[in-house]
């Protein structure tokens, strides 16, 4: 491996670190505009996709740039591919967290008004896989990633819990439609973003391991 291909490789690293703490920031921040009812926090975050959507063009300009100039094999052509995957889902998470940013507004209209299901914990239960996937990436961990792979199925339940308790709630109080379609749909886009975690759990594997395990079927932490 030459100098130059070393720089290279730790420049994306830096690059797509960068763009994964600014994913998790703007999901956070998606987040905490729900539960405060900040609609000021909420414009904050839609603005910030466009950098996040910048930085994301760079990390894949970047790879395609080592894979065309260096032809990396082995360990080193696994670790680009990964990260180029890994760009992917993280700015389908920003954009998402950007779709849960815009239901602030209609959400915190009804601030009053009983939530139907338990959004805080899927809250929880999605932001910890998106934490948890972004540090199986920053330190290799495999048990990390798998662990993330696993928990998504816990976001899957909540999501089929929080659908079917909505789809009841609109049949008894349709005047709550605002409301309650705007839940769902901040849940919906959380089960994907979790969706998105996973991809990059599994991609981190593949990275360390070369093992594609996508499509693998249930998880287990055997």
């Amino acid at each position: 491996m030459t100098k130059h291909f070393e720089n290279e490789i730790e420049r994306l690293k830096k690059k797509i670190l960068h763009l994964a703490a600014m994913v998790e920031e703007a999901l956070r921040g998606a987040i905490r505009s729900i539960t405060d009812n900040d609609i000021v926090l909420a414009d904050k975050i839609v603005k910030s996709d466009q950098a996040i959507d910048s930085l994301e063009i760079e990390v894949e300009e970047e790879c395609l740039k080592i894979l065309a100039l260096h032809q990396p094999v082995a360990a080193d052509l696994r670790y680009v591919i990964a990260v180029l995957k890994i760009n992917n889902d993280l700015e389908r998470i920003a954009d998402l967290a950007t779709n849960i940013a815009k239901r602030t507004p209609s959400i915190s209209r009804h601030r009053d008004s009983v939530m139907p299901f338990d959004l805080n914990s899927m809250l929880d239960s999605v932001l910890s896989m998106v934490r948890e996937c972004v540090t199986s990436l920053v330190t290799n961990d495999v048990a990390k990633a798998n662990q993330v792979c696993i928990d998504d199925d816990v976001v899957d339940t909540q999501h089929h819990e929080a659908f079917h308790i909505i789809r009841d709630r609109l049949q008894t109080d349709p005047e709550a439609a605002d409301y309650l379609l705007s839940l769902l749909n901040v849940s919906r886009n959380l089960e994907r973003i979790a969706d998105h975690a996973t991809n990059i759990a599994e991609d981190v594997i593949y990275m360390i391991e070369g093992d594609i395990v996508r499509h693998q079927g249930s998880w287990n932490q055997t």
